[in-house]
């Protein structure tokens, strides 16, 4: 039994007629993302980087070198906003973590370039973090891995449009 199962037998103490069968899995996913936010941010701190600054780094180093994308893309793959990404984008600027180029093929914009730094640490930091997930999956046979990856896949798909 965990905090999940006492709550929802709170609830049907509480609201007998009431069918709470979602939040067995919504409450457990929206726990479990909690957790993995903080030991996110545990194993990106020794890499001196932010959650949100991984996200960022990462989505320019997934791209191959230059490591480069526009702002557009970066606020697509880390589900930004245009204010935010334009925040965040000068704060890595300030710390020499990411460069601001001329985009040649739209003269009007502009791409945003991994530094040799900000690479450095995003692959640091992605090497902590899949260490850890990977203890945190050790215990659970690989089919069932494989298993849980395609039903988070099908319960993500509505929200992706995938």
């Amino acid at each position: 039994m965990d905090e999940v199962d006492e709550i929802l037998a709170s609830w049907a103490r509480e609201l007998p007629g009431l069918d709470t069968a979602p939040l067995a899995s919504f409450s457990r996913i929206s726990r479990l993302a909690r957790h993995l936010d903080r030991a996110r941010s545990e194993a990106f701190a020794a890499q001196e980087l932010e959650i949100w600054e991984f996200d960022v780094l990462a989505a320019l180093r997934r791209q191959g070198p230059p490591y480069e994308a526009s702002p557009g893309d970066l606020i697509h793959e880390t589900l930004s906003t245009s204010g935010t990404m334009t925040n965040r984008v000068n704060r890595l600027e300030a710390r020499g973590l990411v460069v601001r180029l001329p985009n040649v093929a739209d003269r009007r914009g502009v791409l945003v370039r991994l530094t040799e730094e900000g690479r450095q640490r995003v692959q640091a930091a992605l090497s902590d973090l899949l260490d850890f997930e990977r203890t945190l999956l050790a215990g659970i046979p690989a089919d069932s891995r494989r298993e849980l990856a395609d039903i988070l896949r099908q319960l993500l798909a509505p929200f992706e449009g995938s």
